[in-house]
C-alpha cells in the first residue's frame, strides 16, 4: 500500500505524534520513512547577511537533529529512513521533494508549537492539503497546554 512515508517535521513536540502515526503505518507496510526538515528562508531574508548565516547554521543544526530524532524511532522499528535538511518555503519544498520521490503519504500534524501557529491549523500544513496531489494524513496534535 505505502512503499515511502514522507514525514515533514519542524522538530517541535507536538510533531511527535505525526511521527509515531507515521512511524506505525510505515511498520504495518514495511515502507521506507523519508524524513524532511526546511529552513524557512523566507522567515529571515531581510536580515544581514551575517545574522542570516549565524541563524541559518542554528536552523540547520536543528533541522540534523529533528530528522535524526526520525530515523532513530524508524531503525528501532526495523525500518529504513532517509534524512533530509532543504532550505525555502516549506510547503513547496514538501512538495517537490514527495513529487521528486515518488512519496506515497506525507504524514503531518495539524500545528507546530511555534508562534502563530498554534492558533491556526498551521498554515504549512493546509497549503501542503491545498495543493498535494499525494495522499496526506493530518494528525490532530491539539492543545499541549
Amino acid at each position: 500500500m505505502y512503499d515511502d512515508i514522507l514525514i515533514p517535521t519542524d522538530g517541535s513536540e507536538g510533531a511527535q505524534q505525526a511521527i509515531d502515526e507515521a512511524i506505525e503505518l510505515a511498520s504495518l507496510t514495511d515502507a521506507t520513512v523519508h524524513a524532511l526538515y526546511v529552513v524557512d528562508t523566507g522567515n529571515f531574508s531581510t536580515l544581514p547577511d551575517a545574522k542570516w548565516t549565524t541563524i541559518e547554521d542554528a536552523l540547520e543544526q536543528e533541522g540534523q537533529q529533528a530528522v535524526t530524532k526520525i530515523t532513530n524511532r524508524a531503525a528501532d522499528a526495523g525500518l529504513s529512513a532517509v534524512t533530509t535538511v532543504r532550505y525555502g518555503t516549506p510547503h513547496e519544498e514538501i512538495l517537490d521533494y514527495a513529487d521528486a520521490k515518488g512519496i506515497d503519504l506525507i504524514v503531518m500534524g495539524t500545528h507546530g508549537e511555534r508562534g502563530i501557529d498554534r492558533v491556526l491549523l498551521g498554515s504549512v500544513t493546509e497549503n501542503v492539503l491545498r495543493e498535494s496531489d499525494h495522499s496526506v494524513l493530518v494528525k490532530n496534535i491539539g492543545d499541549r497546554d
